[in-house]
């Protein structure tokens, strides 16, 4: 077992030496559309309308349906917000979306989206009866969807065990976005040599904000707005990466896409940004590191 700080050393971000971005930009934006599996066999990863006396139902007939309607149409709209943009994302996918809903996995594939390991199905990792196996298996069906390995990594709701970096690593992934406590890329140690870890957000973060917070829908464009401002005044000092985290049945929903859409709209406003996705940052970060 490693605790955090046997896995990277504290690096308090006031006390570092200036990164580089490309074109000398002043922060990374990169968009990660989580793209999941939810199997009506099993009690649901999350629920919008409690079951009757909270006990929990299989099938759970509405809140499985809440989930597919992201696949069956509002993926779609976000795919249309991001192309009319000219945005490429990360999908972090569970990857037998590429056999259960093959259609969309394409329509990523063809836009050129990054595809991103994050499990078979979605279900904790700690739940896993082979972690390893999971994690071979999450990789090999991308490979044979994109013919290409899959370099980075984000754990179905973040869930690791003390053994999972080290497993990612051995089995050849190159960079992880499960710690959300930092604006810029770290090394993280395992058995297997360096990972990177890449920003993710539990802020900027559709689950949190919408399901758990219960914010209104404008809420998204407002806090996304003061974080990006906050950003990128510090990045003229020292670049900073900003992830925006969404899932196709949150802000696909007719009410909240606008406020996906003008987000984009904002940032592309300004000079100096760079949008991008989770392996370019990665590979930027390996070949430009301090």
């Amino acid at each position: 077992m490693k605790l955090p700080h046997e896995r990277f050393d504290y690096s308090p971000i006031a006390g570092r030496r200036r990164w580089t971005l490309p074109k000398g930009a002043r922060i990374a934006v990169w968009t990660i559309v989580n793209v999941e599996e939810w199997s009506i066999e099993k009690a649901m990863p999350r629920q919008y309308l409690s079951t009757p006396q909270g006990v929990a139902v299989v099938p759970d007939v509405p809140n499985w349906a809440w989930h597919d309607y992201g696949m069956r149409v509002g993926f779609w709209r976000l795919l249309d917000a991001l192309q009319k943009r000219k945005i490429r994302a990360t999908t972090a996918i569970n990857a037998n979306v590429c056999n259960s809903y093959p259609p969309v996995a394409r329509a990523m594939l063809e836009a050129g989206w990054e595809f991103m390991g994050h499990g078979v199905v979605q279900g904790a990792m700690h739940l896993l009866p082979d972690q390893r196996e999971a994690i071979r298996q999450a990789i090999s069906i991308l490979q044979k969807f994109t013919d290409k390995k899959p370099k980075g990594w984000l754990g179905p709701g973040l869930t690791e065990t003390w053994e999972t970096l080290d497993l990612l690593a051995q089995e050849g992934i190159e960079y992880v976005s499960d710690w959300v406590n930092d604006d810029q890329p770290y090394e993280l140690r395992t058995t297997a040599g360096p990972l990177v870890s890449v920003p993710y957000t539990v802020e900027l973060n559709d689950i949190p904000m919408m399901i758990i917070q219960h914010h209104a829908s404008s809420e998204w464009l407002q806090r996304c707005r003061d974080q990006f401002d906050r950003l990128y005044a510090e990045g003229a000092r020292n670049p900073r990466v900003m992830a925006i985290a969404v899932h196709p049945y949150i802000h696909g929903v007719p009410h909240r896409i606008k406020y996906f859409e003008a987000v984009y709209d904002y940032i592309r406003r300004h000079k100096g940004v760079w949008m991008t996705t989770g392996e370019e940052i990665y590979e930027w970060y390996k070949a430009h590191k301090w």
